[in-house]
């Protein structure tokens, strides 16, 4: 019933003498009124401290996923910031490109890379692939053959390490879509076949278990088995990944960057590894760097069933609780320090029952429509998987830092949903 905790909005968050939220200077209904809602309001100033302790934690080579939250603006910050960035598709690639990162500050990823993408990767120079699949070593060999080029690339390995997370953001165990099993010896099939190849340059190994991972032990057993794979090479690079977790709710705490390097580097030494150990994080970075926020138009009580509060954005700007049925927090910006004294399940407004982003949300008891509601932890998967869907327009984003907002993503408008007709 308590007002929201700090610990769950932005470093930048404060309360101001008329117990209205802001954010870097800036109050929240202030940016609602100016920018429109849905809205996405991203603190800079946090974003730019992940990324530096990110760097702290692993050195060199740490590289932002971009799948969490990408485009030209954050891709420059990120790389301003002295981090590489993890792209999954040409599409990510391009935007990074289109944002002037150097292609060789670039990491593909991805478990079915085409043949097209491959190719646009070779062309302008990425750092590094992440070889996924026998299949994408034999594309590699057929551009070998027709352009001559033999990129520097990581095997990524799937170490059968369960990382107590969805189901659908798994991807460490044996039955994974990702990577080169090691305990069924396709992972050794792999290296020694890319190891004896002239269309390859082989850098290390990379490993992966999974998102929104809580659980430090995770990221040990992960290393203790690739570390243990690794010894009988001689490899100049280890990557883990990423997938470290966020608090999304009350009472839920998560490690920090750092102190998930620590545990990394730790596990690393125990097991004797020499080679330089980089990650991958994403989600740590952005997710609580954002706040969305809507505007509400629609309180629907129903006597000892629920209180439905309907807001203008819905599933198309937040799918993770449809998707993975994530839980959120919400508070009023206008009243940050009342008490949250009414339980409502906040919805959006697509033709869904199931289109709820908040099922037992605390709001104070005085909430009205007009109002302006905050969800926090919002930075990552919002806007990298939103979508049209009933034709709403894509929200725009909005940047914060010492009293300024400028706008990095355009609200989409009715025109942008039908420039691609014919």
């Amino acid at each position: 019933m308590a007002p929201i905790s700090r610990h769950l909005l932005p470093d930048g968050a404060a309360i101001d003498a008329d117990g209205q939220a802001t954010i870097g200077g800036l109050r929240l209904v202030d940016l609602a009124e100016e920018f429109g809602t849905p809205l996405f309001v991203y603190d800079e100033d946090h974003l730019r401290a992940r990324c530096r302790e990110s760097v702290q934690a692993f050195g060199d080579g740490v590289a932002y996923a971009t799948k969490a939250f990408l485009c030209k603006a954050m891709a420059r910050l990120v790389h301003e910031e002295g981090m590489c960035l993890d792209v999954a598709t040409g599409g990510e690639l391009f935007v990074a490109l289109e944002a002037g990162v150097p292609p060789e500050r670039l990491v593909l990823h991805g478990n079915n890379k085409s043949l097209s993408e491959l190719t646009m990767a070779l062309d302008v120079g990425v750092g590094r692939i992440v070889v996924d699949s026998f299949d994408e070593l034999d594309r590699l060999e057929v551009l070998h053959d027709r352009l001559g080029s033999a990129p520097k690339v990581l095997l990524r390995l799937t170490p059968g390490v369960d990382a107590h997370t969805h189901e659908f953001i798994a991807t460490g165990q044996d039955d994974s879509k990702f990577g080169f099993t090691v305990s069924n010896g396709t992972a050794t099939a792999a290296v020694d076949r890319a190891l004896k190849s002239p269309s390859v340059e082989v850098m290390g190994i990379h490993a992966h278990v999974g998102s929104q991972v809580f659980r430090i032990e995770s990221f040990y057993e992960s290393v203790r088995i690739i570390a243990g794979f690794a010894a009988g090479y001689d490899f100049a690079e280890i990557s883990v990944g990423g997938g470290l977790g966020v608090a999304y709710v009350e009472g839920e705490e998560a490690p920090t960057i750092s102190q998930w390097g620590s545990a990394v580097r730790a596990a690393c030494a125990r097991a004797g590894t020499t080679a330089h150990v980089s990650a991958e994080p994403g989600r740590s970075i952005a997710a609580a760097a954002a706040v969305t926020l809507y505007t509400v138009g629609t309180i629907k009580h129903i006597p000892g069933v629920r209180t439905y509060v309907s807001v203008d954005g819905g599933m198309s700007d937040n799918p993770r609780p449809v998707l993975y049925g994530s839980g959120y927090e919400t508070f009023l910006p206008r009243l940050a320090t009342a008490d949250r004294d009414c339980t409502v399940t906040v919805v959006g407004k697509h033709c869904e029952s199931g289109d709820r982003l908040v099922i037992d949300g605390l709001v104070p008891t005085d909430i009205e429509v007009g109002d302006i509601l905050a969800t926090p932890v919002t930075g990552a998967y919002g806007h990298s998987m939103g979508s049209n869907y009933n034709k709403v327009l894509r929200p725009p984003v909005v940047f914060v830092s010492n009293g300024n907002a400028r706008l990095v993503v355009q609200r989409e408008t009715y025109a942008d949903l039908v420039q691609r007709d014919l």
